[in-house]
């Protein structure tokens, strides 16, 4: 039992050299409000004087404290002096020893105390602030029995001088946090000249302790009470019940402080104030610091001995941890040359492997689950991205009727034109073709910036300990795709100015002129349906209203036969009015005979062969332009009309005529390079890139002059490491530590 303690302090120090506090080991924490005699106590069971004194918040940084008793005296090897025996005895001094001055040793405490403060104000400021971080002392000396104290800052309620506003919580979140260990046993300090009721270490120590199986109370200032008064109730647990009970002390004064009363000399008053006192005399043997010293030795013990199995297996737990953290930053890079070599040949494969893996799908780049990477995001951009982007494409996207008209007008020169001309068309669907350039690049660069990202992913975990390394062959991956998206940026550009080369009017996909009449017939012949549906509705129809109008429109953009409402208002139409303006609607009848019609807007025959008409009975419904008529004779020299205008039927049909054709055709083009724009990407940039990758890297890389240099590990892998290393020798330190106790 009497080893178990210094088990303890051995555990603390192997866990100090590395500063952190992975093991809650038993130890007492002292808890008290502000001036309620925490140092004191402190300072009667070391029996020295060494704590900083003076008013409002002293113990500004927790305090770890190790008593270590060591023999009183020891063989004196110095020989023999006339008569001494050899074998005779020196008194051993008390020394204290802070952890942060490891090479340096106190005889003088009251230097402990300068210290102390210093330590205080180079991290907790000149203030009165406090500091989290503790102040680690270990006192050895033959006086003291071995226990292991903290002392924290002493509770405080308002901020007073240069503390800071939210002080109380400061000290109370520190407090908390000591207290809450359960290897830790609480040591709760009262005045008793203050009501109990009103004790904040009582109070906090019931909060983490409700059964008060680790809280032991101190009462302090018995000698200050008022006369007739008595602390009885109190040591005896009838007004707050403990199950370790309370021990009642007597400190010095403030006087006797200032006065430097010697504490052996307080002690020898204490002794006697408990030992005459008519009220404490009964319990004598259970106050006072000597009493205290012994029971928070065996408290300590008990509470060790019941902790000591759990520490072995935390520690056993931290060990396996320790390793495996370990073995995750792997061994330091190999000294041997031939191994060296071997590495980096190894490694280089692997990054290469990974990449065509995660291009092929058949391994996953270091990317979340839900997120598209590889092969599969350049399947989304080919088919995603760069086709909704063709498809959201307008064929005759900023292309007005106006536009459509001059182009014909301009293609026929001087000349009237008899039929469309094709070289509007080829003049107006060229342009539109260019509009499929801008998300083909674009489809380039995605697939450009995909590739450079599943370099920057790629790299197993062993590959990225070589920082230089890994850097470089994402510079040799970033040169080489570099190298290939121009070439395949020229490619693409080239795709698009092909098809605008050749306007191919004979591809079997294309509606040709006889299908987009065919397609403009049908439309009129929908809209003459409509038509015929309003004008067979009763007069009083609610629907027709005396803004409505029947009939054909002629220009402004519109169709023959739509129907539109004017700016003016008309008298309702009578039913025979409406049939008869049905009868001279466009398509209203069978569809032209023969291909004459045709070739008076595309050509194929001869102007004479235009313009022989079919006889009233075959005559198509079609109204013949006001043009046509002129050059059969029906408006002699109208042809020579100097200012011809804008917006006769003719005109809006060949309009609709141009778009269908532009429309058709610009599908074409766009379905072949929603076809062929991926394929040149694929074969230009991405496979030619996944097929000549590692040789690249070797012919970049595999040299000599560089090879030491990019296998040099990262500095904080390897401070991790030697971390990794330091904590593993302390936890098999403190496992044989405990490993000795029975």
């Amino acid at each position: 039992m009497d080893d178990l303690i210094p088990v303890v302090n051995r555990l603390q120090d192997v866990f100090n050299t590395v500063g952190h506090d992975q093991i809650d080991l038993p130890q007492i924490v002292v808890v008290g409000s502000q001036s309620s005699g925490k140092s004191s106590v402190l300072e009667n069971l070391v029996g020295r004087d060494f704590l900083p004194r003076g008013t409002g918040i002293v113990t500004r940084r927790p305090l770890v404290l190790q008593l270590v008793n060591v023999p009183k005296r020891k063989p004196s090897r110095r020989p023999p002096v006339g008569d001494e025996p050899a074998d005779s005895e020196e008194e051993l001094p008390e020394r204290a020893q802070f952890l942060h001055l490891p090479d340096r040793q106190f005889s003088d405490f009251g230097e402990v105390r300068q210290e102390i403060q210093r330590e205080t104000e180079r991290l907790a400021g000149a203030n009165k602030g406090i500091c989290r971080t503790p102040i680690h002392l270990k006192i050895t000396s033959p006086h003291v029995l071995n226990l292991t104290l903290v002392d924290l800052p002493g509770l405080t309620k308002l901020p007073v001088g240069d503390q800071p506003g939210d002080i109380e919580i400061q000290t109370h979140d520190l407090v908390m946090e000591y207290i809450n260990k359960p290897n830790s046993v609480i040591l709760a300090v009262s005045p008793a000249n203050v009501d109990l009721v009103n004790s904040e270490s009582l109070k906090l120590a019931r909060e983490v302790d409700p059964d008060g199986k680790r809280t032991l109370g101190v009462v302090t200032k018995i000698d200050l009470m008022d006369v007739g008064t008595n602390a009885l109730d109190i040591l005896t647990g009838h007004v707050f019940p403990l199950r370790l009970g309370f021990v009642g002390v007597v400190n010095r004064s403030q006087q006797d402080t200032l006065a430097a009363k010697p504490i052996q000399e307080a002690l020898r008053f204490e002794r006697e104030f408990f030992r005459t006192h008519p009220v404490y005399r009964a319990i004598a043997a259970r106050c006072g610091t000597a009493h205290l010293s012994q029971i928070l030795n065996q408290l300590l013990m008990n509470h060790i001995r019941e902790r000591l199995p759990d520490i072995k297996t935390k520690i056993n737990a931290l060990i396996s941890q320790t390793e495996a953290e370990l073995a995750s930053y792997g061994a330091p890079a190999l000294s041997s040359q031939v191994n060296r070599t071997s590495l980096f040949l190894r490694l280089l494969t692997q990054f290469a492997n990974q990449y065509n893996a995660s291009i092929e799908g058949t391994g996953a780049a270091e990317l979340g689950p839900a997120e598209l990477c590889g092969g599969a995001h350049l399947y989304y951009i080919f088919n995603g991205v760069f086709g909704s982007a063709l498809d959201s494409i307008n064929p005759c996207a900023n292309l007005t009727d106006h536009d459509i008209r001059t182009a014909i007008r301009n293609s026929t020169g001087p000349r009237p034109s008899l039929f469309v001309p094709e070289l509007a068309f080829e003049l107006l669907v060229k342009p539109q073709i260019k509009c499929l350039e801008p998300p083909s690049q674009r489809c380039v660069q995605l697939a450009y910036e995909e590739l450079m990202k599943i370099g920057q992913h790629c790299g197993s975990k062993e590959l990225r300990k070589y920082p230089k390394l890994y850097a470089k062959l994402i510079e040799v991956v970033s040169d080489l795709l570099r190298e290939r998206v121009a070439p395949t940026a020229s490619y693409v550009e080239s795709l698009i100015s092909i098809q605008r080369s050749y306007i191919n009017t004979n591809h079997p996909d294309f509606i040709g002129g006889a299908g987009a009449l065919a397609e403009l017939q049908r439309k009129a012949e929908a809209q003459r349906r409509e038509v015929a549906a309003d004008a067979s509705r009763p007069l009083d129809d609610p629907e027709i209203s005396d803004t409505d109008s029947v009939g054909p429109v002629v220009g402004r953009g519109r169709l023959p036969g739509h129907r539109g409402s004017l700016s003016r208002p008309r008298r309702p139409q009578s039913a025979a009015s409406v049939r008869a303006s049905l009868s001279h609607a466009p398509f209203s009848g069978a569809p032209p005979q023969g291909d004459k019609l045709l070739n008076y807007f595309f050509g194929g025959g001869t102007r004479a062969d235009a313009l022989i008409l079919p006889d009233d009975a075959k005559r198509p419904s079609l109204p013949l332009p006001s043009r046509m008529k002129e050059a059969a004779g029906d408006v002699p020299g109208a042809l020579l009309d100097p200012e011809p205008t804008l917006g006769g039927d003719r005109d809006q049909l060949e309009t609709e005529l141009i778009r269908s054709l532009i429309t058709s055709y610009f599908g074409i083009v766009r379905k072949s390079t929603q076809d062929l724009v991926p394929k040149a990407i694929m074969h230009l940039l991405v496979n030619h890139t996944r097929d000549v990758l590692q040789n690249r890297l070797v012919e970049t890389l595999y040299k000599d002059s560089l090879m030491e240099e990019l296998l040099q590990e990262d500095e904080a892998l390897i401070a991790e490491r030697n971390k990794c290393e330091s904590m593993l020798e302390v936890y098999r330190k403190a496992f044989a530590i405990v490993s000795e106790t029975p």
